[in-house]
This record gives structure tokens, sequence and C-alpha cells, in this order.
């Protein structure tokens, strides 16, 4: 068939392919010329420079060139045929060696001239093993594996290196000229990156090291610089909506809720509270992530917000991921705030219809000021009577389209979102792109640390010695276990990366076994309770009651505890099969604990078999700071496990390293932002087809993000 010039055209066109390598090739997202120019390497091999035989190093990669000696052929006692070749360059003998591959003893012939490259190794001889070869021809075309820098790429079955470098050496020479440009002139000048056709060829065949640098930094640049402009454009739509409530912070309300508290604000919640005041006193819609670690008083900085709204004459919102947080934020916020005249209701799904519909009328007829409760907040049937203030706790639990949805039920409402797992900055600037940033980075005056220990099973019955001692004191502890119950495909409670195949055939200690094993032969002395994820609402409050008021000592609980229980006696949180949760899971779990004035201590019960798993348990064991733990776990599992995309809407991010790239991602989010700030509806006539480009690019990937 007559070859396309377009980057459309069908892999299977390209020569060497056909029906089944197409297919075969498929299975790796290549299925167009486009597709195998964006097919990017994986690593590098340099092996532009020959060394001869007698200056190689045992255990290292060389490149070599010589002459076959003698050639040879036999079959091992496994069966396998061994291909060997003694190669000479007149400085020394190498053995060329070859395992089931019995088709060179026909390709390869005494006197040829060999370039190979492999790993050195030496037996009773010294040896290359398995290496790539090609025989020297003077008349040959440019070799794509030998005496340059060479691309590796990763395969699939039945697809070489050999023959995948073919094919997009194919797309380099006739299909990389069809590529437009999408970055405007000015910005590639600014930010002095190569023009996309020299990236392409670059990257896949790089000339020179200098070369593959200014390449990968074109390609990381421009995926970095289309993700922030739509962050950009979340933001610009935010700032065109009609103009926002506009709150005066001053009065009486407020006044006697900071005067009803028993403490005094920490430094880091006075400047998140004069960040929320400028933010709804400036006419413009906030639009503002609070982020601090577990217990840094981020809820009473998100009260002072609520009342502000409620002074002002508004209802306010607060939505939290989990029933058990969202009944905490109820306990505490009517606490604060219903001797001072404030009504708060709760709406979580299991109430009852008829009480719903209650609180349905009392919501629609402002009769509530505040409303705290979980997704069933969002739901149609929910009509404020003039809602202000949305307030979204663990934020990275909910999508963009959850938050649209709520703030979508007032006129314009201030957004206020929290998170008490702390967000490094690299990532707070991808995946927050289009939030304002507070940070609360100290604890409470009076919070003291938490003991925290790695310990492995053999020693049980020493912790739970040490958990009865705790309680002769009056003291309460959790006992957190992974799974519900027990049986193959076992249900994991709770959020995180965490899967049912992780669990299927593996003896995990389960909440429900757990509690019977502690209630009756344990701490048989002591009132043992138990909470998990398939519980009624009413059993899950009563429970929570319980522990709070102290009639029960020990709680055995899967991680729907991890956030929301505030109970200052509990000084014991023992995690059983710890190498079985993600590391930033670990640190909130923790979090229950070291909120009273006694000593507290985290146990952690593993018996790690992954060298990923140890060092989850080690980076917990060794500080408490959640900033460090949320940069190791960002380190050890990488920015797609720490924060699934699902989550955020964002796409998923195929060149670039949040981390490793953290400079081009900086400088890709100021050319956005300027460019959007400039020209935020992209009428200049080099901006027009950013609105095609970033409409393709994200189509069903990013919610929310319009066009133009």
């Amino acid at each position: 068939m007559q070859e396309k010039n377009s980057l459309d055209t069908p892999v299977r066109y390209f020569k060497g392919v056909g029906p089944k390598k197409s297919e075969y090739l498929s299975k790796i997202g290549i299925r167009s010329a486009e597709d195998l120019l964006y097919y990017l390497p994986a690593r590098y091999e340099d092996r532009s420079k020959l060394t001869s035989i007698r200056d190689v190093k045992i255990g290292q990669m060389h490149l070599l060139r010589g002459e076959i000696a003698t050639l040879t052929s036999r079959r091992a006692k496994s069966g396998a045929v061994v291909v060997q070749a003694a190669v000479t360059d007149r400085t020394g003998f190498i053995h060329a060696t070859w395992f089931n591959q019995p088709y060179l003893k026909d390709q390869l012939k005494k006197g040829d001239e060999l370039l190979l490259y492999g790993k050195i190794e030496l037996f009773d001889k010294l040896q290359i093993v398995q290496p790539e070869y090609e025989i020297v021809d003077e008349n040959a075309k440019e070799s794509l594996g030998m005496g340059r820098i060479v691309p590796v790429y990763s395969l699939t079955a039945n697809i070489n290196q050999k023959y995948l470098r073919g094919l997009a050496f194919q797309a380099v020479t006739k299909y990389q000229r069809y590529v437009a440009e999408d970055l405007p002139t000015y910005i590639l000048a600014r930010g002095k990156l190569v023009d996309l056709k020299f990236a392409l060829s670059n990257i896949h065949f790089p000339v020179s090291f200098d070369n593959l640098d200014k390449a990968y930094r074109r390609i990381v640049f421009e995926e970095f610089f289309m993700l922030q402009l739509a962050l950009a454009l979340r933001k610009r739509d935010a700032v065109k909506k009609e103009a926002a409530l506009s709150f005066n912070v001053k009065g009486e309300l407020a006044d006697s809720f900071r005067m009803s508290l028993a403490f005094e604000f920490t430094e880091g919640q006075k400047k998140a509270i004069a960040d929320i005041e400028r933010d709804i006193t400036s006419g413009r819609p906030m639009n503002r992530l609070l982020e601090g670690d577990v217990g840094s008083g981020k809820t009473v900085v998100a009260a002072h917000a609520l009342v502000v709204s409620v002074q002002n004459g508004y209802q306010a919102v607060i939505m939290a991921p989990t029933e058990v947080l969202a009944r905490q934020h109820f306990i505490v916020l009517s606490e604060l705030l219903m001797p001072l005249g404030v009504s708060v209701a709760l709406l979580v799904s299991g109430i009852d219809q008829k009480t719903k519909e209650g609180i349905y009328s009392d919501i629609k007829e402002g009769k509530v000021d505040i409303v705290v409760g979980t997704h069933a907040i969002i739901q149609e049937a929910v009509e404020f009577k003039a809602l202000g203030l949305v307030v979204i706790d663990e934020q990275h639990k909910f999508g963009v389209t959850q938050r649209s949805i709520l703030r979508q039920k007032g006129y314009s409402p201030h957004v206020l979102v929290m998170t008490a797992t702390p967000i490094p900055r690299t990532l707070a600037l991808t995946v927050y792109g289009d939030l304002d940033l507070s940070v609360i980075r100290e604890l409470p005056k009076g919070r003291k640390p938490i003991a925290t220990y790695w310990v492995e099973e053999e020693k049980r019955r020493s912790v739970y010695d040490f958990i009865k001692e705790e309680l002769k004191k009056g003291r309460q502890a959790y006992v957190v276990c992974a799974l519900i119950e027990k049986g193959p495909g076992a249900r994991v409670q709770g959020p995180g990366k965490e899967k049912k195949e992780l669990y299927d055939g593996y003896d995990a200690k389960n909440a429900v076994e757990m509690f019977e094993k502690l209630k009756s032969e344990v701490f048989a002395d002591h009132e043992v309770a138990l909470i998990h994820g398939r519980m009624s609402s009413a059993e899950k409050d009563r429970v929570m009651k319980d522990f709070k008021k102290g009639k029960a000592k020990v709680l055995v609980a899967t991680s729907v505890i991890e956030v929301g229980l505030d109970v200052p006696n509990a000084t014991v949180m023992l995690v059983e099969n710890a190498e079985r949760f993600g590391l930033s899971q670990l640190h909130q779990l923790r979090g229950r604990i070291g909120r009273g004035e006694h000593e507290s201590y985290c146990i952690l019960l593993a018996d790690p078999k992954t060298d990923e798993a140890k060092k989850r348990l080690e980076a917990i064991e060794g500080t408490l700071d959640g900033f460090e733990i949320a940069e190791a776990d960002l380190d050890i599992r990488g920015p797609g496990e720490f924060f699934g995309t699902r989550q955020h809407g964002l796409p998923e991010i195929r060149f670039g390293d949040i981390l490793k790239d953290f400079d081009i991602m900086e400088s890709a989010r100021k050319a956005a932002f300027d460019l959007i700030a400039r020209d935020p509806d992209f009428r200049e006539e080099h901006h027009r087809h950013l609105k095609e480009r970033l409409a393709v690019r994200f189509k069903g990937k990013m919610d929310l993000v319009k066009v133009g």
C-alpha cells in the first residue's frame, strides 16, 4: 500500500510490520506514526566509544570490535544450545557467548568482523555474555545499535529492541516533518527551547548527550506547559465568575468565637486565617487549599471562616469523605458554635428518610446555619437558602466535579478545601495549581511527640503486655487491622493504595477475628469494642461515643478511623500488618493519638517482605513530620501512586518526572499562567491553535476546563 504522509498512518503500513506485529505493538500503545514518535526511550546506553579487549573491566558494559577467530556450537546439559565465538582485536581475546540462538552458527563465520556490546564476565576465561552484535559492513547504512548513544525502549512480547529501534527510525525520518509546533515562538525563545522536530529526532537518536538533554527538556516542558495551561484556565474561570460575596470579618459573632476558645492560635493558624480573610473580603470567590499536618488545627481555622459566613447572614457547609469524620466535625462544631447561637445540622447517608427530609426543609428555609455531612450534601434534594461558604475536608478523596456541584448550590460561594495529608510543593503546584495555598506547619503548643516503634511479629506478647500496662493507668488503645473479615478476596476497608489482590492468600489479621480474640483472651478484663465500614451509622455512632466517653478501653478498627476520631485519653495505636498500609495512611492513623497530656505510642507490627515496605516502615519510624513523610512517600511510590489521577481529574504525566523535573515544571507553570494573564481568551493569533490542542489533549481527562 502506498505510504501516507500523515501522522495518522497506521503502524501496520510501516516496513516490516504487518497485521500480526501491529497487534503486538498496540499492546504498548503504538498504533500510528505519531504514537511511535512519542513512544520515548526508557533509557539510553552509551555505545559511542570503543574499548580494546585488554582494557575491559569485569562487570561493566563495553562496546568491542574484533574478528572471529573460532566459532563453535554445543548443547549444554540443560539442553540449551550455546554458540561461542572467540574474538580478537590484536590486544587480546574474548569469548562471545549466546544461549538459545542456534541460528547464529549459520549467520556468523570465521573471519567476520563484529561489533559487540554487552557485559564483561570472567569464568574460566574472559567472556562477553549474550551480547548484541552487528557484522561490520563498511558500505552499510548508519547503525542504530552501535557506535552511538543508543535508545532502549520498554518492550512487549514478540518485539525486540533492534526491531523497535528500526520502527522509531522510520518514524523519525519519514513522519517527523509532519509534526506541528504547538508552542508560540516567543515561549520557545524565552525558555531557550529547541523546536519540536529537533527534539523528537534527538530524543530517539541523540547525536550527543547535550542534544539529548535539550530534546528531553523541550518535550517535558510542552507536556507540563499544557497541563499548567489547563490549570490556569480553571483559575481564570473562577476569577471570571460574577463578583463573589464580600464578607465583613469584623463583628460580634466572630469576636465571641475567638473569646470562647481556650487556647491561642499558632502562628500558622493566624497566617491561614489572614489569607482566608483577605480572600473573602476581596469581592472575588475564594479558592484556597489549607494544608496542614495531622493535629495542626485546621478545623478551628475552618470554623472561624464558617462563623464569618454566618455572621454575614449566609449559610455554610463542610463536607467530609467519611461518616466518622463528618460526625467528628459535627461534634466539634456543635460544642464550639451552638453556645454562640449558631445552628449546626448533620447530613449523612445513614440518617432515616423522614429525618433527612426535615433537614432538607430546614436548610432550604435557612433555619440551619451550618451543614456538616458527606456526599449526601451534594444530592439534588439539598437546596440552600443562601450558601456563602463551602469547606471540603480531605479534598484528595473527592473529585473536581464534586467540588463544582457543591459550589453551584450557592451564588458563587467561597471555597476552602483542606487536607491533612501534607502535599509536597512539587505536587501541590501540579494537583492544585488552580488553588491558592495556605500551610500550617507547626502543631499546637503542649502536644507531646509520639514514640513510634516497628516491631516484628515474634514480639506480639510483649506488645500486649505493654498495652495492658497503659490500660491499668486508665488509658485507651486502638488496634487497627487491614481487613474487615477473613476469606479469599476479603474486602479491604478504607482508602489508600491497597488492592484486593494484595490480600488473597495472605494471613493478614482481620478486625472481626481480632476483636473476638482480644475481647475473650487478651484484654478480657477490659471493655473491647469494634468499628468498621460495614456497620450501620447508628452502630458506628454508638461505638464512637462509648470509646470517647471511656466506656470502651480498646477499639478494634479498620482504617475507617484514619481520620475523624479525637480521643485525648487514647495513648496507644497498634497497627496490625503495618507493611500493608500506605505511608501517609500510617501517619494519619498515628495522628489519632498524642492528643492529650499523656505520653503516646504508635506500634507497627510488621514482617515486611519487600524493600518498599521496609522503606515505608523506616520512614514512619524515623520522623513525626508529615511533610517529610509526604516527600518520602512521593519518592518511594512516585506521583501516580501517591496521588491517583482519578481523584483530581488530571491526565497522566507520560514523559516528565514531577520530582526530577520540577525546575521544568516551575518554568512551564510561569509561562502558562503568564499567557492566560496576558490573553485569557486566546485571541492573539499565535495562541488560537492552543485552544484546539487543549481540547484534544484533555478530552475526557480533566473535568471542568473550559477553553475560550
